[in-house]
């Protein structure tokens, strides 16, 4: 088990081009969020998965980087989910009305899935 000011972060390739996962363990707070802050500011990172499946809890920093990427995804017109939330982290998300905001999924998988399909409608 980590330190509980440590947060790590393994970043993979997802199963579609240009979607990044990454898979976060530990705390999400202001003493652990800048490694997170670096990577999501990385030139060339397109859509994004962040995995909480082993996330413990988020504080009000942690929350503000999350929503401040989201943002930037929707600015630069890729996509972005939030996969595996505890209750614990839910509790937040639905307090601040973060959940009716982010997109949300169970897992990396289903949020993939959902990417695809919406990538596959076609405009009108």
């Amino acid at each position: 088990m980590l330190p509980m000011d440590e947060l790590k972060i393994e970043q993979s390739a997802g199963a579609s081009d240009g979607v990044t996962i990454l898979k976060l363990e530990g705390p999400l707070t202001i003493s652990t969020l800048f490694d997170l802050q670096a990577v999501v500011r990385q030139p060339g990172l397109k859509s994004t998965i962040i995995d909480f499946s082993n996330v413990p809890f988020i504080d009000s920093a942690g929350l503000g980087l999350v929503l401040s990427h989201w943002a930037h995804t929707q600015r630069i017109g890729v996509k972005f989910a939030a996969v595996g939330i505890s209750d614990r982290v839910r509790v937040l998300l639905d307090m601040t009305k973060v959940s009716t905001l982010l997109p949300m999924f169970p897992t990396a998988a289903d949020a993939e899935k959902a990417f695809a399909a919406s990538s596959s409608v076609a405009s009108v």
